[in-house]
């Protein structure tokens, strides 16, 4: 597959070295290429080479798109980095940016990091969703910011009177005003850019809490420029064909930012910010959205994908805009069910495209690429292989193999307060365990990439002594009762068989006979004792962002919902009517 004459993948080289006891390292034989001193210097390449082109536009109203070129981002970019400079924000004092994905957000974010004042974009659930702001609070004593941005502070009149600030809040309207000042020409922003260096810290990114409390992981200005020139070796038509996104993955997390953001700095492309996203009531945004620009690749998460197939089969004139210009559809977060997969291949066909199915690994702490998708692929599961310049160890933990990582998009550590850093627990090698469990597709061809195998934390073991791969369970479980639940928690800890507690689609009625009708199917298809899911118990409550349970994009913590309904896992195991068994 072509891209402009280019290749779409650049095919991997790879090669593996043996440890002791069983683990093996696997790299890529493609050095990692030069990549530049901060993300800055990208800007500034694109403000210079195609000044006109548009870096961000964003839906206003009923008035069309707004839309900021590559030179008026940079005048922005200047003006604002030196009125936070003038604020008296610094490497020490961050900015705090506590809204969602929008012009003015962006436009704050690079000035902050053109100034080497690290920007701290906070999940607006954290705000919006949150009836305590416990979550905020604590993430505020962390940051000790220098100055609080909301687009419009009416939302967050009770988030920001939680946090009882003693610090500038600013506004879209101050990003305006700001952006628009005129600069001396030995403005103190220039001396503060000029000393940059890889080592600067760009952001703090807070990870999602899927697996305990979010951490403030530090990310440096070399783990960002490092990934996306990593990143552009396996998909060469980047450096020809400047990409085109429509996109609604926030910016406090790193698929969105450090991903997805960084991918059109870096490769001087356009970003439509999707005021969407997959949630019943925002995804008509989307869709009308979708209906007027044709992105070159398309990215979303599993759910974002369930809810647009359908669109694309009944909606021709949406469809042909959607594969117009479209080379490669990219998921990510959780495994794309098969039944999706072969719908966005069929719907594909028929609007006479073949688009390559993509995806990657990573997480907060390694900025975010560890592994990608450079070949094609034809199953969900496949994480790819590793990216030039990123080590890749697979490590014995119990009967998995855990992925640890090496390389320079890996963190240094984790803000504590009072501004020191708390280094990453690395291993006696230096590798950064990540939780996650992975095992080669073809143990005879490393070219064929890494499966993903679950995560270690969250697997158990049944009384029998049986292990249980959490992972590929839930979404077995969630394909074969599709539409009727959204998500579940696996349960069975030394019990003798599993069950799970389980969280309706929203919107949609319980029809207990259909579910019974599903599960016992599912469980007809099981081979052992660790597949087959016996019995399931529909929960009333959502899960709860305060308590831990789910993060704004849908990730469950799976302990922290076991241990908070423990009621709930013993009725599932009793006599109580409500439990649905196969």
């Amino acid at each position: 597959m072509q891209v402009l004459g280019v290749s779409l993948f650049r095919p991997p080289s790879l090669e593996r070295s043996e440890r002791e006891g069983g683990a093996f390292v696997v790299r890529s034989r493609a050095p990692l290429p030069p990549y530049p001193r901060c993300l800055g210097d990208s800007l500034v390449q694109w403000a210079s080479a195609a000044p006109t082109r548009t870096l961000f536009a964003e839906r206003v109203g009923s008035e069309g798109w707004r839309r900021v070129s590559y030179r008026e981002a940079l005048a922005s970019t200047r003006a604002l980095g030196q009125g936070l400079l003038d604020a008296g924000l610094g490497p020490r004092r961050p900015l705090m940016i506590l809204s969602g994905n929008s012009i003015d957000h962006g436009l704050l974010a690079l000035g902050a990091m053109h100034a080497a004042v690290p920007v701290a974009p906070i999940s607006p659930a954290y705000s919006l969703m949150s009836s305590d702001h416990a979550k905020l609070r604590a993430l505020a004593q962390v940051l000790e910011p220098g100055a609080i941005f909301v687009a419009d502070r009416a939302p967050f009149e009770r988030a920001l009177a939680a946090l009882a600030p003693r610090v500038p809040v600013l506004d879209s309207r101050d990003v305006a005003r700001l952006a628009k000042a005129t600069l001396p020409e030995d403005a103190t922003i220039d001396r503060a850019f000029g000393a940059i260096t890889g080592d600067t810290v760009a952001k703090v990114l807070f990870t999602s809490g899927s697996t305990g409390a979010p951490k403030g992981v530090v990310n440096t200005q070399r783990m960002l420029c490092s990934n996306q020139a990593a990143l552009a070796v396996g998909w060469p038509f980047l450096r020809e064909r400047p990409p085109v996104i429509v996109d609604w993955l926030p910016w406090s997390h790193t698929f969105g930012a450090n991903h997805n953001l960084n991918l059109i700095l870096t490769h001087g492309g356009t970003l439509y910010i999707d005021g969407g996203k997959p949630a019943p009531g925002a995804f008509d945004a989307t869709l009308r959205n979708l209906r007027e620009v044709s992105s070159t690749i398309y990215f979303n998460v599993p759910r974002g994908f369930d809810m647009l197939v359908g669109h694309l089969e009944s909606d021709a004139a949406l469809r042909e805009r959607f594969f117009a210009e479209l080379d490669m559809m990219f998921y990510a977060a959780a495994a794309l069910s098969p039944a999706t997969w072969e719908r966005l291949a069929a719907v594909a066909a028929r609007a006479g495209r073949h688009i390559a199915m993509t995806s990657a690994w990573g997480s907060t702490e390694t900025s975010p690429l560890v592994t990608q998708v450079c070949f094609p692929i034809d199953r969900a599961g496949v994480i790819g292989v590793p990216v030039p310049g990123c080590e890749l160890a697979l490590v014995p933990s119990g009967d998995k193999l855990e992925l640890r990582v090496r390389g320079p998009n890996v963190a240094p550590g984790y803000l504590a307060a009072g501004g020191a850093v708390e280094p990453l627990p690395l291993d006696e090698h230096g590798f950064y365990p990540m939780g996650d469990a992975g095992r080669l597709a073809d143990p005879a061809d490393l070219a064929a990439g890494v499966v993903f195998d679950g995560r270690t934390s969250e697997n158990f073991k049944l009384a029998s002594g049986t292990w249980v791969h959490v992972g590929e369970l839930r979404v077995g479980l969630i394909a074969a009762c599709s539409p009727h639940i959204a998500d579940a928690a696996i349960t069975g800890h030394d019990r003798d068989e599993l069950g799970a507690l389980v969280f309706p689609a929203p919107g949609a009625p319980v029809d207990r006979a259909r579910l019974a009708e599903l599960l016992a199917r599912h469980a007809a298809n099981a081979t052992t004792s660790s597949t087959r899911i016996a019995r399931i118990l529909v929960m009333a409550e959502p899960p709860s962002i305060d308590a831990g349970e789910i993060t704004d994009k849908g990730y469950l913590n799976q302990r922290a919902i076991l241990a908070r309904r423990a009621a709930d896992v013993a009725r599932l195991y009793a006599d109580d009517p409500d439990v649905i068994r196969a």
